[in-house]
């Protein structure tokens, strides 16, 4: 399966995050599919770029995003199409 999720890079206490599409049965750090955008949450207010055409491609295809980056879409104007992904467990 197909996850949209956060990928950690930054220095120690200095963290900065890649949103990238990568098959979920791989480390966090992992050589992902696509980079679709970052997050930088140290920034005043917290900067947030995704691609939003690339994620509801990939979303259209089946991946899952994390509640982390659902979140982070929500932010950036994401339509209303992730609402209930995370409702079956």
């Amino acid at each position: 399966m197909i996850s949209i999720r956060l990928m950690r890079l930054g220095a120690k206490k200095r963290p900065y995050y890649r949103v990238i599409v990568i098959d979920s049965r791989k480390p966090r750090q992992s050589r992902a599919k696509e980079i679709i955008g970052y997050y930088d949450p140290l920034k005043t207010p917290p900067e947030i770029k995704v691609d939003l055409k690339r994620a509801n491609y990939w979303i259209e295809r089946g991946a899952q995003a994390s509640k982390t980056v659902q979140s982070l879409l929500h932010k950036v104007s994401m339509p209303v199409k992730l609402s209930n992904q995370h409702s079956k467990t």
